[in-house]
């Protein structure tokens, strides 16, 4: 349970969650160079953590060095920056400003969406600092031309997407544990996109489909695929390792573009004796899923700030 510590002009201890892609199929390709893909996201109970105080001086300021990624460029200030414009539009003068301190737990290039849900749990939160009194849709909206994924942890629960992955259907999931295994590189999204070996012709499922297996299923055997993971792991030894060695525990696969991989357990002490075997030139953890984002409950219209 998230306890997040809240005062007048400041929010502590606001969870980030990583997300899992529990398949992810490429459907084609559309005339802008976007691809059209259909997965399911998986939120889990692991992730940063971040920490906002309101300034008077209306300045977006992070406050934590984040290692390769400068300030400017940052996904959270960015999402702020949009955030202020809004406020202004909506208001009449000038957001209050906020200060953002980052735990940072994810690592970059891992498939697990930490970028993306940094973002919007700075938004979700500053939304209600500032009661700024953006809904969740307009949040959403405001997120999407910053990524795809950004919009998703706005939306706050496990969810069935199409689309580039900006077209969300809450769907509900299985309770369970999940081992991680982060192989040590940082794969670029787009040099999997981009290959030529790419399959990009998989035939569209129904939410339906994915619900039906649910129940079909006895074993932890997943839906679907990653489409992706022939190209990652054909691109990088340590993430096809990481596939071949927990694949030996259950049906492991890559989250999202890689680096990361996965595997589903029934219990936490399943996942805690394979936890205890993973090699140690790689990093792991265990993580329960999540039906709602920690934050979900904070999102709403409120007063705003005089």
């Amino acid at each position: 349970m998230h306890q997040i510590s809240f005062r007048q002009h400041s929010l502590h201890d606001c969870p980030a969650p990583a997300k899992l892609n529990l398949f992810l199929h490429i459907n084609g390709r559309r005339a802008d160079g976007y691809h059209q893909l259909q997965t399911v996201f998986q939120l889990v109970d692991h992730g940063d953590t971040l920490h906002f105080d309101l300034r008077a001086d209306g300045l977006v300021r992070r406050t934590t060095i984040v290692a390769g990624v400068p300030e400017e460029i940052d996904l959270i200030v960015r999402a702020l920056r949009l955030l202020a414009l809004e406020f202004a539009r909506r208001h009449g003068r000038p957001a209050p400003g906020v200060d953002v301190a980052i735990d940072k737990r994810l690592p970059m290039g891992g498939g697990l969406g930490g970028g993306s849900s940094d973002a919007a749990t700075a938004l979700i939160a500053v939304n209600h600092l500032w009661q700024a009194g953006l809904d969740r849709a307009e949040l959403m909206a405001l997120s999407l031309p910053l990524g795809a994924d950004i919009p998703f942890f706005i939306f706050g629960e496990n969810a069935f997407a199409e689309g580039v992955g900006e077209q969300l259907q809450a769907v509900t999931t299985r309770d369970c544990w999940y081992v991680v295994i982060e192989p040590g590189v940082a794969v670029p999204t787009a040099a999997i996109f981009s290959s030529e070996d790419l399959t990009r012709d998989t035939k569209p499922v129904r939410i339906a489909d994915f619900s039906r297996h649910l129940v079909i299923q006895t074993d932890r055997k997943g839906f679907g695929k990653n489409d992706l993971q022939p190209v990652a792991t054909r691109l990088f030894p340590p993430v096809a390792e990481a596939v071949r060695w927990l694949s030996s525990y259950g049906d492991a696969r890559m989250t999202g573009s890689g680096a990361c991989v996965f595997c589903a357990f029934s219990s936490e002490l399943e996942a805690e004796a394979v936890l205890a075997k993973v090699p140690q030139v790689w990093g792991g953890w265990k993580a329960q899923s999540l039906q709602r984002h920690p934050m979900h409950a904070l999102l709403q219209v409120g007063r705003v700030i005089e």
